[in-house]
């Protein structure tokens, strides 16, 4: 059996592609009931985050077991097998047990070094232990990635790579000014109660908001979390007086009025759809801070809707009879290949420069000053044309620019008034609110963008050096246990012909006392020790090297062992493993209590 992993992540999809993908809780276990239910694979584990999608799986054969698993994945996203394939990679053996140990040690965050990623994936362990998904493979597999986890935290810096995915977050709101100055004093809603939430609503306490208030479906849940809060930030003085953090829970459908009042929303839920659309913010905000003005997309700042902006005048040269001189247009400025005849010459001219226009270009010129006007019908110019473009510019003052037109100022988007951060996937908040005025959203999609660049810190080689080295110790190590079964059924087998022998040997010498028999008995079985030994040390060392796996079965055929019964050996081992996790959940559950 070999270890396979077949997922997506921010790193290989779009948002757009992880927000469709995104799996409930019933949909993870649904999946994980079906993925060892199929063929290839004999137990599985699923590690669901806000930026990735994994599908772990003890798989028999590689193929099948990409196809399948890829299969499942896209059946229970409900995003279709062919536009998901493209965004899948897919991690086998070793590889598969480095990317998990990267994962862990959060290499493959988003934001590097974030330590969320380890209550994930305990979180992802224990769901798949709960359904009995998990076996042996994945439990060694998940709690070592725990422990290198931890290591890496403890013996570097990675923490200052990267921060947690709330903290980078609340930075990009910030925008450059330190979190705990930004958020000192104002008033902040968190929708939702999980552990996002949670770690987004402690992280705000400890910056020094004034109020939070929690929004949830699950009114219990809401109440826990306001527990947790008063009594950790109830009473936190703050440079020397006492500030409270006042926390409270409000049902779901305060949400609105409460956006009114915030001044920070952070969004975790679980939910399917938009839990704040972009109309719901309008109305917070214009209910917050009154109606926004509203400037039409090219309008000219200082004028009213409708009003016809003052002409542009070009000055006129100076009246001459047809030479350069008379051209109204700077003919020393007018790039190479320009038509000083077409449409684009006359853009922005009005009615009297427009005439001498075409004047000049009939050769003759004409004085507007004195309203003379000679040469109209001269050859080489059109009077209807003329005379359109002249009644073109007398209503709207000038010639409308069409190919070359000028940029246009747009009035200054006013500061936030309400800062949005979205961490959920799918998105919980309209991605419509990035265009709303005193709004400033983040979400996904944004860390993404904003962390694509981030200085890689030096403890970084120091985590990948870790990796590696587990990487190699958990190898060595499932080799080694690979070939134990054989090395017990071995000792068996050496153990039956020791009792045989001694028997024949009471069979033959009726008479033998006690002391004699156990003393022949030991001396046997310390012969038979002491051959095995050497043999039974060294293929455990040579079965853990790369390649190894070949010495189990080169041992059950040179002493002809009953795979049946290195089959039992394994069988046994697996079944007094799980009677103590079982026992080690229980254990757990009596001394937590009730929920």
């Amino acid at each position: 059996m070999s270890l396979l992993v077949v997922g997506l992540s921010h790193r290989s999809a779009p948002v757009s592609v992880l927000d469709r993908a995104s799996l409930s809780l019933d949909a993870q276990t649904k999946l994980l009931q079906d993925a060892v239910a199929a063929e290839p694979a004999t137990e599985a584990a699923v590690l669901a985050t806000c930026n990735r999608i994994e599908l772990y799986a003890d798989v028999d054969k590689f193929h099948a077991g990409v196809a399948e698993l890829s299969t499942l994945l896209a059946q229970h996203s409900g995003v279709g097998l062919e536009e998901l394939t493209p965004h899948l990679y897919v991690h086998y053996e070793d590889r598969a047990v480095h990317h998990m140990f990267s994962v862990a040690c959060g290499l493959d965050s988003m934001v590097v070094g974030e330590g969320q990623i380890l209550g994930q994936i305990k979180d992802s362990l224990a769901r798949a232990q709960g359904l009995h998904t998990a076996g042996r493979l994945m439990n060694d597999l998940f709690q070592q990635s725990l422990r290198v986890g931890k290591r890496a935290h403890s013996e570097t810096g990675i923490d200052r790579a990267g921060q947690s995915l709330v903290t980078f977050g609340l930075e990009q709101l910030a925008l450059g000014t330190p979190v705990a100055a930004w958020a000192r004093g104002k008033k902040a809603l968190i929708i939702g109660a999980g552990s996002m939430s949670s770690l987004a609503a402690a992280t705000l306490a400890r910056a020094g908001v004034c109020e939070i208030v929690i929004a949830n479906r699950t009114a219990d849940r809401a109440e826990r979390l306001v527990t947790l809060l008063t009594e950790q930030y109830g009473q936190r003085p703050t440079e020397g007086d006492g500030t409270e953090v006042l926390a409270r829970a409000v049902p779901m459908g305060s949400v609105p009025s409460e956006l009114t009042r915030a001044d920070v929303v952070v969004s975790c839920t679980g939910a399917t759809g938009l839990v704040l659309t972009a109309g719901a913010i309008a109305a917070g905000v214009e209910g917050r801070v009154g109606a926004q003005p509203e400037t039409a997309l090219g309008e000219v700042p200082g004028t009213v809707r409708g009003e016809v902006p003052e002409a542009r005048t070009a000055s006129l040269p100076p009246v001459g009879t047809g030479t350069d001189e008379d051209c109204p247009l700077d003919l020393t400025s007018v790039p190479p290949g320009f038509s000083v005849m077409g449409e684009a010459a006359v853009a922005g001219m009005d009615a009297a420069t427009l005439e001498q226009h075409a004047t000049w270009a009939a050769g003759s010129a004409v004085d507007r000053r004195r309203g003379g006007r000679r040469g109209a019908d001269a050859e080489g110019t059109d009077p209807e044309l003329i005379g359109a473009l002249a009644a073109t510019a007398a209503s709207v003052g000038r010639i409308p620019e069409r190919r070359r037109p000028e940029p246009v100022a747009e009035p200054p988007r006013p500061e936030p008034v309400l800062h949005l951060l979205d961490l959920a996937m799918p998105r919980d908040i309209d991605a419509a609110a990035h265009r709303l005025a005193g709004v400033r959203l983040v979400d996904i999609e944004t860390l993404a963008e904003a962390s694509a660049d981030a200085p890689m810190a030096a403890d970084v080689d120091q985590v990948r050096r870790i990796v590696s080295d587990e990487v190699a110790a958990f190898g060595a190590a499932q080799r080694a246990a690979h070939i134990t079964p054989t090395v017990v059924a071995l000792r068996t087998m050496a153990a039956d012909v020791v009792a045989g022998e001694i028997a024949r040997l009471e069979g033959r010498l009726p008479g033998l006392d006690d002391k004699h028999r156990a003393e022949i008995t030991q001396t046997v079985r310390r012969v038979v020790d002491k051959l095995l030994h050497a043999p039974t040390v060294r293929v455990k060392q040579l079965a853990a090297e790369p390649g190894g796996a070949g010495y189990a079965d080169a041992l059950r055929t040179l002493f002809d062992l009953d795979p049946e019964t290195v089959a039992s050996v394994s069988r046994a081992e697996e079944s007094n493993e799980k009677n103590a996790k079982n026992a080690t959940i229980a254990n757990i559950a009596e001394n937590r209590g009730p929920a």
